[in-house]
């Protein structure tokens, strides 16, 4: 067997160079080699539930031999109970569920219901700098990830302003006054924008920018859509179903933060199954029950993929998982804050529950960064590589590090993961100068 034949994503083909996965159960994957690896990302952020569960793979399995496709234009029960279950997650009585094949997706529908609800076809929509809302043409335009620019934007009249970056805030502000003008930002394109607005999409929580909001920005995200007449768009593709602690990161702000629509994947099926959502407010929903909906797709709502949506949203429950979520977070937030105190090129911990970031500098006092952003600099890379010569597998883009382990690891995995983490910063990273 040769991967060869692949053309693999995000890497130069040459110098691709990663095992081969062939099974795996709970926070640990198996590779060809006979290895066993330490999942401490949960890969892409997406394995929440780790790997092969045994309750969404029974689901899968039953639905198999019961029905494994029907078009999206005839009605499913898997696709019908799992839209049930979201809106009764989310609060969003009355609403309704479009259901995609991925994020990616899940977020160009949602600017196409916004700009049908607005009336506006070409209407603004606001997102941020250094963001990522997926790698299809429009979700590419949305998105402020440099990996994202190497193309023309496929999509008029797209907007991006600085993020809520308190540790290097655009505006030069302590918080909580970052969070507060970088809100600021959003309200004051929107009034540029001088009544020809859609949506403001952004994550309420972070995504492999690994920027963190503070808690007085959403809100105000919130209050900027009302006044303006656009709708906002919680890109919760990686931060939904307990990855910091709640069922959807919005939800931390109560009605204060509610958005209109909410995007999904990844967590959906604990990345058993591919697939993809927009929940979409009762006011939003009823907008549509006389007019066409102009959109769809061949495997919309599959319900394969479905049904390993509902045996998730079981397992999440079963396991107490949202709630496990939290108490991870404490564990990591004390681990991660003692490796602060020893060594000095960590410049910021940041995150909640089981999302954390962990940003490295050459100089905590100037805050200069490891490497320009988005370059990750060697020293990490070679964190990365032994940590998984070491069977423990680790997220870095940048000068960050992404720690998002699946909410079944055990305390014992837990602690092992951190014991090499702190190993390897011992050994990998310069030595930065202290405060």
């Amino acid at each position: 067997m040769s991967e060869s034949s692949v053309l693999h994503t995000w890497c130069v083909q040459a110098d691709w160079n990663a095992p081969t996965i062939v099974g795996g159960r709970g926070a640990t994957l198996f590779t060809a080699g006979g290895r066993e690896i330490l999942d401490f990302s949960s890969l892409s952020e997406c394995s929440n539930l780790g790997h092969q569960h045994p309750g969404v793979v029974a689901a899968i399995r039953a639905q198999a031999e019961a029905l494994c496709f029907v078009t999206s234009a005839w009605g499913a029960q898997p696709r019908s109970e799992l839209a049930d279950e979201l809106l009764a997650l989310a609060g969003f009585d009355g609403g309704r569920v479009l259901f995609t094949l991925g994020g990616a997706d899940a977020n160009e529908n949602a600017v196409k219901l916004a700009r049908w609800y607005t009336g506006r076809p070409e209407g603004l929509v606001v997102a941020r700098d250094r963001s990522y809302h997926g790698a299809t043409f429009a979700a590419m335009a949305l998105s402020g990830d440099a990996r994202a620019r190497t193309l023309p934007s496929a999509l008029p009249n797209v907007t991006h302003v600085p993020p809520p970056y308190c540790y290097r805030c655009p505006w030069s502000r302590a918080r909580p006054e970052c969070g507060i003008r970088c809100a600021g930002a959003v309200a004051d394109a929107l009034a540029a924008a001088e009544g020809n607005v859609a949506a403001v999409v952004m994550e309420p929580h972070a995504g492999t920018n690994g920027i963190v909001a503070p808690a007085e920005y959403w809100p105000r995200l919130r209050e900027a859509c009302a006044a303006h007449g656009a709708l906002l768009v919680a890109d919760e593709v990686m931060s939904a179903f307990g990855r910091v602690g709640h069922w959807f990161a919005w939800q931390r702000y109560l009605d204060a933060g509610r958005p209109d629509l909410v995007t999904l994947a990844k967590g959906l099926t604990g990345a058993h199954a591919p697939l993809g959502a927009v929940l979409v407010a009762k006011h939003v929903a009823q907008f549509f029950e006389r007019r066409m909906l102009g959109t769809g797709l061949t495997y919309s709502g599959h319900p394969l993929c479905c049904a390993a949506g509902l045996g998730a949203l079981e397992a999440y429950r079963e396991g107490r998982l949202i709630e496990r979520a939290g108490a991870l977070g404490a564990a990591m937030r004390a681990r991660l804050d003692a490796m602060a105190g020893r060594h000095a090129a960590i410049g910021d911990v940041r995150g909640d529950a089981a999302f954390w970031i962990v940003e490295f500098v050459r100089d905590r006092t100037t805050r200069e960064p490891l490497s320009p952003w988005p370059d990750t600099a060697p020293e990490l890379r070679r964190l990365v590589a032994r940590g998984l010569d070491r069977g423990v597998s680790f997220a870095a883009r940048g000068n960050l590090l992404i720690l998002a382990p699946p909410l079944v690891i055990t305390d014992a995995e837990l602690e092992r993961a951190l014991d090499t983490l702190d190993a390897l910063l011992a050994e990998c990273l310069p030595a930065a100068v202290p405060t």
